[in-house]
């Protein structure tokens, strides 16, 4: 523990890193041009890093555009759009800085900006929405941006097309407006926003319209008091308070791992000023706002606060010596594994260091069952299972399950059973097949028990003579042994014969070896090279007279197959000569 307490220590004490770790631009690339202005920034993640800065300018380092931090988030999208024909200077900062280390700010990519030649496009309005009802009388009217645009005109009224609220004003290129005043109460308000750019002003934009409630006062916005604004290494499970505020009857709150992002909390209303959040990830900054509200209407311009959770198992990259630290066990399980069907069940030790286990077996609907939580497990079937090692950390003050996972799966093996032996006469030696049949996983080998053994089932070439073939069960459930195969040669098959009526070489035939085993066939089919069966003789028989249907055939190369009383079978050819 004391060793990973170090670690956590020398991780916070973090410093400038090589620039080959920076992430690199993957939309727009690095030089690219002809961008649009209304183009998404995206960059690939870099590992073990926990979040992003980002910074837009027309100068190296430059952040006259914009300077936002994303969180971990690997894009972002320029709220106001970017200038048009202008090279960007993109700078990406590694955001160490919220867990207590340094900023790591990499060197700047660019890109260069589209030349605009057309008007914008109509904005989508953000708050209210059109058909809004009991909106406050103080509140402000914001819209998303518009493609293109580089300012806004916006004009209110009490009527469609009125302006008796706001005459047209240009707010600039902003995408908010605070009405002067408070509106007036229980009233349809008509709203329109005009984008503009040096082409023209947007056409055909459509006003929308709201209804304001009653005149009343709404409440003021709230602070975070746990975790405060800024607070690193927050429990995974934190505990969520913030200051009632008077006069507020709930609390919607949306929480995000990038400033725009919803993805804990999406405008949640609460009833009171706090609540707990479960299994937030760890080594991640999160974005919160609270927005007290009451009949009246929601509190007007909260602000944004953050705060970063624990730094959970990794990695965590030391930029100090460009190392990653990971709690985690390393695993070095195997994704297959066999045992032999008759030595069940299969027991197995955990091959990993590490403080705790966890094996599951996985049925067919994916469904997990806890089938052991030590190191050691007794498997009794066939299928699919996973592997959990976990190591136990502390962090600020709560303990942290650091798991490593890995599917496998078990199948059973068995010894060999040979089913025959087939070879065939080529110029080098004989072709050699052992054919087996099993459930394991087999290799071969020939005349030694020890091997050297092969995965494939074929030997070529292969001498004349008697030869034994070994088959081993890869899994250790055995060796199919001394299976001694006597002769496997065409000794004792002629090469060729004259048919010739001479009585010297008239008839083809098996001739018995003078030494060795005797040779039991059980017979011998002879064919032509077209495959075609031509006769069907036994050893015992005068043998084959060359003849087919009563008809001589040709002189030529011809092909046999013989099988003896153990059901091995010998191939080979000969020649018929007149």
């Amino acid at each position: 523990m004391l060793k990973k307490l170090l670690q956590i220590i020398a991780f916070c004490a973090l410093t400038p890193i090589l620039a080959q770790d920076c992430p690199s631009l993957l939309s727009p690339v690095n030089g690219a041009t002809g961008v649009p202005v209304d183009a998404s920034i995206t960059w690939n993640a870099a590992v073990g890093v926990p979040g992003y800065r980002i910074r837009l300018g027309t100068t190296p380092g430059g952040s006259e555009i914009t300077d936002a931090s994303v969180g971990s988030a690997t894009s972002y999208t320029p709220p106001l759009g970017l200038p048009s024909n202008t090279t960007i200077y993109v700078t990406i900062i590694l955001d160490f800085l919220f867990q207590g280390g340094i900023d790591i700010v990499c060197d700047s990519q660019t890109f260069t900006t589209e030349n605009v030649t057309t008007a914008p496009a109509c904005v989508l309005y953000r708050t209210p929405m059109d058909g809004d009802t009991s909106v406050s009388v103080f509140s402000n009217i914001s819209w998303f941006y518009a493609p293109r645009a580089t300012g806004y005109i916006v004009s209110l009224g009490t009527s469609p097309g009125a302006t008796d609220i706001v005459a047209p004003t240009d707010v600039g290129n902003t995408l908010l407006f605070n009405p002067p005043g408070e509106l007036p109460a229980s009233t349809t308000i008509y709203v329109n926003v005009i984008p503009y750019n040096s082409i023209g002003n947007a056409t055909s934009c459509v006003e929308i319209s709201f209804q304001t409630g009653i005149l009343a006062p709404i409440p003021g916005c709230t602070t975070m008091v746990t975790p405060f604004n800024g607070e690193i290494n927050v429990p995974l499970t934190p505990f969520l308070e913030w200051l009632p505020v008077p006069g507020a009857t709930g609390y919607r709150v949306t929480i995000g791992s990038t400033p725009d992002g919803t993805d804990i909390l999406n405008n949640t209303a609460f009833a009171t000023n706090s609540t707990f959040v479960i299994d937030f990830p760890p080594n991640q900054s999160f974005f919160v706002r609270i927005v007290p509200f009451n009949a009246a209407g929601d509190a007007i311009g909260c602000g944004q606060e953050s705060f970063s959770t624990v730094l959970g198992c990794g990695p965590y990259l030391d930029p100090s010596t460009g190392d990653f630290v990971d709690f985690s066990p390393a695993t070095n399980l195997q994704e297959v594994f066999s045992f032999c069907a008759n030595e069940v069940p299969f027991n197995f030790t955990a091959p990993d260091l590490a403080d705790g286990y966890r094996w599951y077996q996985i049925d067919d609907f994916d469904n997990e069952i806890l089938i052991s939580d030590t190191a050691d497990v007794a498997i009794n079937e066939n299928g699919r299972y996973r592997y959990e090692a976990y190591n136990i950390i502390s962090q600020s003050g709560e303990f942290i399950e650091c798991p490593v996972t890995q599917i496998f799966e078990v199948v059973s093996s068995s010894v060999a059973t040979i089913d025959g032996i087939t070879a065939v006469d080529t110029a080098l030696g004989f072709d050699v097949t052992v054919d087996v049949s099993g459930i394991g996983d087999y290799e071969y080998a020939i005349d030694d028990p020890n091997g050297p053994y092969q995965d494939s089932n074929r030997f070529n070439p292969v001498s004349p003579g008697t030869h034994t073939f070994y088959v081993r069960d890869k899994n250790g459930c055995g060796t199919v042994s001394e299976l001694f195969v006597q002769d496997l040669t065409v000794e004792g098959f002629p090469k060729f014969f004259t048919p010739n009526g001479d009585s010297i070489n008239d008839f083809w035939q098996f001739i018995q070896p003078t030494e060795g085993i005797q040779i039991i066939l059980r017979d011998i089919r002879i064919f032509d090279r077209f495959g075609r069966l031509l006769s069907v003789i036994n050893q015992n028989s005068q043998g084959w007279d060359g003849n087919y249907g009563g008809r001589p055939l040709p002189a030529g190369e011809y092909w046999f197959s013989a099988t003896d009383d153990m059901n091995r079978e010998v191939k080979g050819h000969f020649s018929l000569k007149r």
